[in-house]
């Protein structure tokens, strides 16, 4: 069988997954945003998580941490280098790590940029990856611990993942990012034809997530930094990625 999973909203924006491995009836938590909202789901699904997978120590990605820990006995995974600001973290990760969820093998993949120590989990099997706030749908984190070339770094790991992988984020952010997107990138008709479907998914009350690798790789402009219309657009056409990336973000903090 393969992973089932459950997206469901917490706080104002953030995301909540549960994570169900079919084969051995485990469940694993992307992050705890919000205690109330996750047992909703919990209910919800009949599934009881056994562990949470801790993608950065940001408070409204583990704010429930303790809450559940104590009430369901379970283990919190997070990246090492952040481990000191993630509350009841049992077992630490960094890139490159592998470790066995259920039937499955989970890769870890380190990408500083938002945070310091930032990590994204890759299914690979599931061809499923949650990224968190590193890579959004049409867009990335803000920069608050790491500059602009670690950002970028951490964006080509996510990049060169199998383009048919599928992208869990950790907020709802997508029109707004769409909004951004069609700024610097006008006549990009696919962008353009996503955005539409993004205003009627979130006209419908509809999220916009998950989106894919070659989804983003098509119209996420913080992944098309050697695109040469971006370019022409930002009037770097001869600039390095690392100046075009920088640009982008800096205009996205404004915009």
């Amino acid at each position: 069988m393969t992973l089932r999973i459950e997206q469901f909203m917490c706080r104002s924006d953030n995301f909540g997954v549960l994570v169900h491995d079919g084969e051995t009836g485990q469940t694993a938590l992307i992050d705890a945003p919000e205690e109330a909202a996750i047992l909703t789901a919990i209910r919800r699904t009949g599934w009881t998580p056994s562990v949470i997978l801790t993608t950065h120590h940001h408070l409204d990605h583990v704010e429930a941490n303790l809450a559940l820990k104590q009430r369901f006995g379970l283990r919190i995974i997070g990246p090492e280098a952040e481990a000191k600001k993630i509350p009841g973290i049992d077992e630490t990760v960094e890139d490159g790590s592998v470790f066995t969820f259920g039937s499955q093998q989970v890769h870890v993949i380190e990408t500083p940029g938002h945070t310091a120590g930032h990590v994204c989990y890759h299914f690979p099997a599931a061809k499923v990856a949650f990224t968190a706030d590193t890579l959004f749908a049409l867009g990335c984190g803000r920069l608050f611990e790491r500059p602009p070339a670690a950002m970028l770094a951490s964006l080509k790991k996510l990049a060169a993942l199998p383009s048919e992988t599928t992208i869990y984020c950790g907020h709802e952010y997508t029109q707004a990012n769409a909004r951004f997107a069609l700024s610097v990138d006008p006549t990009n008709s696919a962008l353009k034809e996503r955005a539409a479907e993004i205003d009627r998914l979130r006209a419908e009350g509809k999220p916009t997530l998950p989106t894919t690798i070659a989804r983003e790789l098509a119209t996420n402009p913080f992944l098309r930094w050697h695109d040469k219309a971006i370019r022409r657009n930002l009037g770097m056409e001869n600039a390095s990625d690392e100046e075009v990336f920088a640009e982008l973000r800096q205009r996205k903090d404004v915009f």
